[in-house]
């Protein structure tokens, strides 16, 4: 659980991608948009702006409110956004946007523990810091008593917070051990030092985390007078989206903020702008570990001026990981294993980040070279048109998607409000429709430049070309003449309960063997979430086969006879579709995300794909080159290193049987020996669509989607026997590990107990999932609120068991982070709290409120469509339905306080424990 993101990995969209390695229904969904009603408004509120299904309202105090109803899905996301983050924090008040988040949460005289009931209503809750804007934001389950208590929560929080003293020391550990995690990270400090290079005067090249002198010596005066500041209705946006009564959230609103008088403050004007970059820049840094990284920086205007659009659009000409030029430049041409782009879309000038990783056989100065090169190239190589409509394509099926999704559409409008206007979320995307190549020529021209890049040493120029000053944008004039859209048409209600979706489920098999269940249901925007896996081999057959599972199903959509990696990246946009592979020993998975038109031709490619991969041996090498610069960055990180101590600690399977766990030095030889020839030859021998699952959830057509899928898959049988791996429980003895990995700011515990002789249809299952939600899960767990919230020493403690459904062979896990010099304060915190448990037992106050909690977060997840395709495949290959989930509801509803703690007296055995540490320890 995470209190806070401020962006530890900023190269959000591509670098960490590129480092890893119903018909009547449908009717009515398809039907012409028409205005909803206006709505009675409650006394003191008024009518604003309607841009496309999303309403504005202003109570008297300021308070801007946004409804977004969407009653496809049966959740509701509430999201309040206050427009302060680290930009408008002064000297010596670094990081007091980001300590306010961590302090909200404290509670209040009303709201005493908010975390806790947090969990007890099932809330999946969550706060974010950045440069221009706090936000906290929930989503759950569409429930309007806990919607109403949210928002009173919220109107709570904003002016009766304790923001006290004592809250501050108990926190400021966390905070700490916050700062340490991102110090861990080699990327995460050279873009915190990036940007302090870039920005002479304004607060943007500041951490949104703050100085570690600022949080730590923080004056609880200044911080309670900036919490007066800027949390005040006048400085805040209130979302609501997805399933909700407008009328029954306006009156809410009206009565809970309503009360609230209008601030007698004038909020600060900000004004502070750096001039024109006139030289290049350059940042080194030197740290123990991990694998060579460059970045080449440039100044952009703000998101709300004209020429943000084009910038975003250069970001994926340069940056898409498939057919950008950096890929085809640097990563196909053998300069470096893995390239990203990223733009920061800012209320004031902004900046585009454009990365390459070079691994350890690629020479650094070479990859420099070609990176800047690349990126300042266009003058003699001009912007294409079908690369304009490539990045164009990518970026309008993102904004399709997410303000498709009505949990992510009202989270997403916080940086346009933070930008200056919640519309800026439509004008951007209008922007980028109309963008030209030339348009995009010309910003690169005129940003992308040497005096305008931050990497390089500065070199003198008689005549020196700069970019245009920075200048702040009037947001308001952007507007004028401004149409916006019709709202797309709403989607009726579906009902989640298990019985309900087992109704609403059709199962099947096709000729050829694979099943399928199929369930239609109204969404926004004709979204559909579908799943296939095909499943080969036998323990016998897989023997010896290494990495090569895992590589064939990476290969899969990187090329066919009739069709290279990025005519497939393309033909997917066309189809608006998005489709992610994943392979493991024994079975391989696509995932796709599209719309009621396009999922049958998207079938069609996806049985090309799968019967046709050739496998290109550049995109292999690629491959193999990002997966060793991974394995080098891992050797030296406390977490990877702990992980692989505990998997192989007791594991009994030879080098050559699948269930094997690696070393480092063993992948790394897996990987080297690799062949094109491998691979295709794994391919013939072992896939077909003779063993798999498929589902669909959505608006689709459930006959044209059933077709589509015979016809791709028709004839393709597998070669070879197919039966599942085993994975039988296996005696491990109890032991200490411990990992010393150097120069780590952050340290990590975790705690294993394996072997335990149970599945998720046994009778103890549902005592154990409520007996760990009490110890570890959720914000009222005992271990948060004592190694988290009493004492302060992580910033993370969580523990979970890991189930196998068809094996008695499940396991129980613990994990915190923290500053190494805690360890024992940490390890004794755990095992206290662990055997306080299992002396005393839990509470009957503890299980009502952990079974309300925990029966809402089920139904959550039964309310996610890509979470409902993988439970109707999971369903498919162990035969079952939503009933079993309705019976293990049931059981949590039934439990008593006796059943729970003899099930957890039976099974959490800390004589079995296997501990491991890892991080910079002293002797």
């Amino acid at each position: 659980m995470s209190l806070s993101l401020f962006r530890i990995d900023p190269l959000r969209r591509l670098l960490g991608a590129a480092l890893l390695c119903c018909a009547a229904l449908a009717g009515a969904a398809s039907a012409a948009p028409t205005a909803p009603a206006p709505l009675p408004l409650p006394r003191g509120l008024s009518l604003g702006a309607a841009v496309e299904g999303i309403t504005e309202y202003r109570l008297a105090n300021g308070l801007q409110v946004l409804l977004v109803p969407d009653a496809s899905k049966p959740t509701t996301t509430v999201n309040l956004t206050y427009r302060v983050g680290s930009r408008h924090e002064n000297y010596g008040e670094t990081g007091m946007a980001h300590l306010l988040e961590h302090l909200i949460f404290k509670g209040t005289p009303k709201n005493p523990n908010v975390w806790a009931e947090f969990s007890q209503r099932g809330l999946r809750a969550n706060g974010t810091t950045w440069f221009d804007r706090t936000n906290y934001f929930a989503s759950f389950a569409a429930n309007e008593a806990n919607l109403q208590w949210f928002l009173s929560w919220h109107a709570d929080a904003m002016v009766n917070s304790f923001i006290a003293k004592k809250d501050l020391d108990t926190e400021m550990t966390v905070v700490r051990n916050e700062m340490e995690s991102g110090e861990n990270s080699p990327g995460r400090i050279l873009y915190q030092k990036t940007l302090s290079a870039m920005y002479d005067w304004h607060a943007y090249g500041k951490d949104t985390i703050g100085a570690r002198a600022d949080v730590e010596n923080v004056d609880i005066g200044r911080l309670q007078a900036f919490y007066r500041r800027y949390y005040q209705p006048d400085n805040a946006t209130l979302i609501v989206s997805g399933q909700f009564d407008p009328a029954k959230v306006l009156a809410v609103v009206a009565r809970e903020f309503g009360r609230i008088p209008k601030p007698q403050r004038a909020l600060p004007r900000l004004y502070t702008l750096d001039a024109a970059q006139d030289g290049e820049r350059s940042v080194t840094l030197r740290r123990v570990g991990g694998t060579p990284l460059l970045y080449a920086a440039y100044h952009l205007p703000p998101a709300a001026h004209p020429d943000f659009a084009a910038a975003e659009l250069l970001s994926l000409v340069l940056g898409d990981g498939s057919s950008g030029r950096l890929q085809k430049q640097l990563v196909e041409a053998g300069l470096a294993a893995a390239i990203g782009a990223d733009t920061l879309a800012l209320h004031d000038p902004g900046v585009a980040i454009f990365v390459a990783q070079p691994g350890p056989q690629h020479e650094l100065a070479r990859a420099r070279e070609a990176l800047i090169a690349t990126v300042e190239g266009f003058a003699a190589e001009p912007v294409r048109e079908e690369e304009l409509n490539r990045a164009r394509a990518q970026w309008l099926k993102a904004w399709d998607q997410t303000f498709s999704n009505p949990e992510k559409v009202g989270i997403a409008l916080s940086d346009s409000v933070a930008q200056g206007d919640w519309r800026l979320f439509f004008l951007l995307r209008d922007r980028v429709e109309q963008a030209s190549a030339a348009d995009l020529q010309r910003v690169a021209t005129e940003r992308l430049l040497p005096a305008n890049r931050t990497l390089a040493t500065y070199l003198p120029t008689e005549a020196p070309k700069r970019a245009p000053a920075p200048a702040a944008v009037d947001v308001a004039a952007q507007f004028q003449g401004f149409k916006p859209r019709a709202a797309e048409a709403t989607a009726a209600a579906f009902d989640t309960r298990p019985e309900a979706l087992d109704r609403a489920t059709t199962r099947g098999r096709l000729p050829g063997g694979l099943r399928y269940a199929l369930l239609p249901k109204p969404t926004r925007g004709a979204a559909v979430q579908a799943r296939l896996t095909l499943r080969y081999g036998t323990l016998d057959s897989l023997k010896g086969q290494g990495e090569v599972p895992g590589f064939v199903a990476a290969l899969l959509d990187k090329g066919t006879p009739t069709l290279s990696r990025a005519q497939i990246q393309d033909r997917l946009l066309a189809l608006k579709t998005e489709l992610a592979i994943s392979g493991q020993d024994g079975a391989v998975t696509l995932a796709l995300q599209s719309k009621r038109d396009t999922l049958p031709e998207a079938l069609a490619l996806v049985g090309q794909l799968l019967r046709e991969a050739s496998f290109p041996p550049t995109v292999l090498e690629e491959l193999r080159a990002q997966a060793l610069a991974q394995i080098e960055s891992q050797r030296q990180d406390p977490e990877a290193r702990v992980e692989q101590a505990l998997a192989r600690h007791g594991n009994p399977y030879p080098r050559d049987d699948p269930r094997h766990a690696a070393s480092f030095d063993e992948s790394v030889a897996d990987l080297q020996a690799l062949k094109v020839e491998d691979l295709r030859a794994f391919h013939r021998r072992f896939y077909g669509a003779s063993h798999g699952e498929f589902s669909a959830v959505g608006d689709f057509d459930p006959e044209a989607v059933r077709s589509a899928l015979a016809r791709a898959l028709d004839g393709w049988a597998s070669a070879e026997p197919q039966a599942r791996i085993p994975l039988p429980a296996v005696p491990v003895a109890p032991a200490r590990l411990v990992e010393r990995t150097p120069d780590k700011q952050n340290a990590t515990l975790s705690v294993r107990l394996s072997g335990l002789a149970l599945t998720d249809l046994h009778a103890d299952y549902p005592a154990l999932l409520v007996g760990n939600q009490i110890l570890g899960l959720g914000g009222s767990a005992r271990l948060w609120k004592r190694i988290r919230e009493k004492e302060g020493l992580s910033y993370s403690v969580v523990s979970f068991f890991q189930w196998n459904p068809v094996d008695a062979n499940a396991s129980w896990k613990a994990e915190a982070i923290f500053a190494p010099q805690n360890l024992a304060k940490v390890e004794a915190g755990f095992r206290e709290e662990v055997a306080r448990l299992l002396k005393d037992g839990i509470t009957p106050a503890e299980l009502e409120e952990t079974r309300k909690g925990l029966l809402a977060a089920r139904a959550l997840r039964r309310a996610q469509d890509a979470q409902l395709a993988a439970s109707l495949s999971s369903q498919l290959l162990l035969e079952r339905s939503f009933a079993t989930e309705a019976a293990v509801d049931a059981a949590i509803a039934g439990l008593t306080v006796e059943q729970v703690n003899a099930a957890l007296r039976r099974w959490l055995q800390p004589e079995r424990f296997v501990v491991a540490v890892g991080g910079d320890f002293k002797d």
